[in-house]
């Protein structure tokens, strides 16, 4: 395989395709936290973006050391993801149920949870190793930061947009966004199995 127009175009798509559930996940936070500041949201968005790049590389590495260990994992993957985002967005559901009735309240993602959300929306990326496996590690690489560079700004347009809309549902953002959590855990568990 070769740098062409194609390997680009096919790299952008997949980073879309790939970026959906961190772009809900992102719409999410950003209701939860109407009043993030842009270094908060490019800590977020990077977030994301770094574990997306980090799957498929990693999904990499196994096709091209051990395929076989790799293969007997992938099916608890949807597992994994749903067990993440059930907790996370249950934890969030039960604070916002708990503060609904103290007005304007809103809590900031933590590093733990954000990294988490990270996992849980990019390991599905971990299959992406075997569609890139007949690439060479620097067109593996590039491939991996194409994916990583769209997430990011599809991310920081979820945050913007969840933002906007978290500042006009105040208290229920919360609770909306453990709800979307769920759904999200839901469909990767649903398509992956």
């Amino acid at each position: 395989m070769e740098f062409s127009f194609i390997f680009f175009f096919n790299s952008i798509f997949l980073g879309v395709g790939l970026a959906m559930d961190a772009f809900s996940v992102s719409l999410a936070n950003g209701l939860n936290e109407p009043k993030m500041g842009k270094s908060r949201m490019g800590v977020i968005a990077g977030t994301f973006a770094f574990f997306q790049a980090l799957m498929p590389m990693l999904g990499w590495i196994c096709v091209h050391t051990i395929v076989q260990y790799f293969k007997s994992f992938q099916s608890y993957i949807p597992w994994i993801a749903l067990a993440l985002l059930l907790f996370i967005g249950g934890k969030m559901l039960i604070e916002g149920i708990k503060n609904s009735g103290e007005g304007e309240t809103s809590s900031s993602v933590g590093i733990a949870a954000l990294i988490l959300q990270g996992i849980a929306t990019s390991i599905d990326a971990l299959s992406v190793g075997f569609t890139i496996s007949d690439y060479g590690l620097i067109m593996a690489l590039i491939c991996s930061m194409i994916i990583a560079a769209v997430t990011f700004f599809i991310c920081m347009a979820g945050l913007l947009i969840g933002k906007r809309f978290g500042t006009k549902f105040s208290n229920k953002a919360t609770i909306l966004g453990g709800i979307v959590l769920i759904a999200i855990g839901i469909e990767i568990f649903i398509t992956g199995i």
